[in-house]
Order: C-alpha cells, then structure tokens, then sequence
C-alpha cells in the first residue's frame, strides 16, 4: 500500500482557518488561566496584586509566543518541549508580575 501526501481541496474557508487558530492557542489560554489562579493564592499578597484578567493576558500573551516560536522552530505544532517551555515562560510571567525575586 503506497500512502499519498494528504491535500486539502479547494481553498481553505474562514472557519476553517478560525478553527485552526482557536485549537493552536487553546492550550495558551489553559495555561493562563490555570497559572493565574495558582499564582493568586500562592505567590501575591493581598495587597498588591494585578487583575486575574491582566495575568490572563500577560499569560497568553506570553505562551501564544512560545507555541509560534515552537512552531517556527519545529515546524510543527503540538511538541512537547514547545508545551514544557509555554509552562515555564507562563510561569516566569506570573513570579515577574508578582515581583516575587524582591521577597
């Protein structure tokens, strides 16, 4: 059995491009989300602490750029060091937001 190259026919649609775009970036915003509601009850103080929305979007900021540099490196989606390395560039967000290395 010979396989042939898979090829989409016709021209990719708006939801289909929608589509794609949301599942690329559902697993950023997960993280941020989750990232953010760790990082309010374990690292910032009562007092001094952003919105739960600004950590969100400082998060997926962050982790939608890791996935595109993962991508470009790769040059695919959905490796698992791309995933380790969106953990960990999230994180570092919410300890840098918190100022969390002054104590």
């Amino acid at each position: 059995m010979v396989f042939q190259d898979y090829k989409i026919p016709g021209i990719v649609g708006l939801t289909d491009i929608l589509n794609h775009v949301v599942n690329f970036t559902a697993p950023a915003f997960a993280v941020a989300v989750l990232t953010a509601l760790l990082a309010r009850k374990l690292v910032f103080t009562k007092g001094d602490r952003p919105g739960f929305r600004m950590l969100v979007v400082v998060g997926s900021a962050a982790s939608v750029m890791v996935l595109a540099g993962g991508l470009w490196m790769f040059g695919r989606d959905g490796k698992m060091s791309t995933y380790a390395a969106m953990v960990v560039v999230c994180a570092t967000t919410q300890w840098v937001m918190a100022r969390a290395w002054k104590g």
